[in-house]
């Protein structure tokens, strides 16, 4: 760590630190009977027209059924893939006032895809894990990778519940018919590798020779590098193969602007190796999007047999393993060949396992349980 960013943390920290005494200095009452009352480690839990990405969305749905507290709270939750400044002094300070911690545990950090320093990184991560009264995994997956780089939690409580969806505000758009006359694939989410978008890009050039009628559109950020620089290279690749004409780049959105997006195009393309638990595919099937994805991680388990189809990957720790484009073409013509049938199962798939009413109700249960 360089120097300037420690000074900057010792700053944010004892400018923090009176807030969070005042925050966690009452002395929680467990097992009295009273309300459950949870704070999320943040000032404030932005809204939905604010643009937030991956664990910060799950707490915009918490936040709805349970508020968050900065008086007497006696449940500290926290999202693994967007935690607070010094979250394990967070969480210290929470157990000495006896409230209860939860962890919604997502991926960790390991060489493939963090590189150097990915023990450092899981540091925070395995504290939080091991201290942590009961932890959501959010897929097998993700349980997985946690035992083996964060350690194990034998005889503590835990559970697999997958990253939920609104399906009442992420359905389909039955009026919409642009998406069934020409075919638009749509990459999404925060792109922080570049193979993510070349790969998408490669299985377009693929699909057209076959059928004229799709095109891809690219949705989110650009975080491999700066912003400006990543769409030019996105461009000129776009050029190079040919099919600049048939790519349109729409930026980032908000969870607001989600369903519109989703929509608007015919299928999701989901190109990341070993993603954990995508909220973007849960959201595309609630929308009756097929997904064709990079069957690894934790994705195989929130689409089924029925919600799209995958190509199939080694689980590797070591290296990536970005999808062929071959078989990512050939299996969006696959899903095109049977279109209908497939975004009918990936609705269905997404309400009767993933729906956001079940994800709140075990929440309730389990926050009921501890206090």
């Amino acid at each position: 760590m360089k120097l300037l960013d420690y000074i900057n943390l010792c700053y944010i920290w004892i400018s923090s630190y009176p807030r969070l005494r005042k925050i966690w200095s009452h002395q929680v009452q467990q097992n009295t009977g009273q309300p459950v009352r949870v704070n999320y480690g943040f000032d404030r839990v932005p809204g939905p027209s604010e643009h937030v990405f991956g664990g910060l969305v799950k707490l915009q749905d918490l936040n709805n059924a349970f508020p968050h507290y900065t008086t007497h709270p006696n449940i500290l939750y926290l999202v693994s893939s967007a935690l607070p400044y010094f979250p394990v002094r967070l969480a210290l300070m929470a157990q000495r006032a006896g409230a209860k911690i939860v962890v919604n545990q997502n991926g960790v950090a390991y060489p493939a895809w963090f590189g150097d320093g990915w023990e450092r990184e899981n540091r925070s991560m395995a504290r939080l894990h091991s201290m942590a009264d009961y932890v959501f995994y959010q897929s097998e997956f993700c349980c997985l990778s946690a035992e083996r780089f964060l350690g194990e939690r034998p005889a503590l409580p835990s559970e697999i519940l997958y990253n939920p969806v609104d399906t009442e505000i992420f359905s389909p758009n039955l009026d919409n018919t642009s998406a069934k006359d020409n075919i638009i694939l749509l990459l999404s989410g925060s792109h922080w590798t570049r193979y993510r978008v070349n790969t998408a890009l490669e299985t377009l050039q693929k699909v057209r020779v076959h059928n004229q009628q799709i095109s891809l559109k690219i949705a989110g950020r650009f975080c491999w590098c700066d912003e400006e620089q990543a769409l030019s290279e996105v461009t000129e690749y776009a050029h190079q193969l040919g099919i600049s004409d048939h790519v349109f780049v729409s930026g980032s959105y908000t969870q607001e602007q989600a369903p519109v997006l989703l929509n608007s195009c015919s299928i999701l393309l989901h190109t990341k190796y070993n993603d954990p638990c995508p909220r973007l595919v849960v959201e595309a099937m609630a929308c009756g999007l097929p997904i064709v994805y990079s069957a690894t991680g934790g994705v195989p388990e929130l689409v089924g047999e029925e919600g799209g189809v995958g190509v199939p990957g080694l689980l590797d720790w070591e290296k990536d393993h970005p999808p062929d484009a071959d078989s990512l073409s050939e299996a969006v013509l696959q899903v095109v060949r049977d279109l209908p049938k497939y975004s009918v199962a990936a609705r269905q798939r997404a309400v009767s396992l993933l729906d956001r009413k079940g994800w709140i109700r075990r929440h309730c249960e389990v926050f009921a349980s501890l206090v």
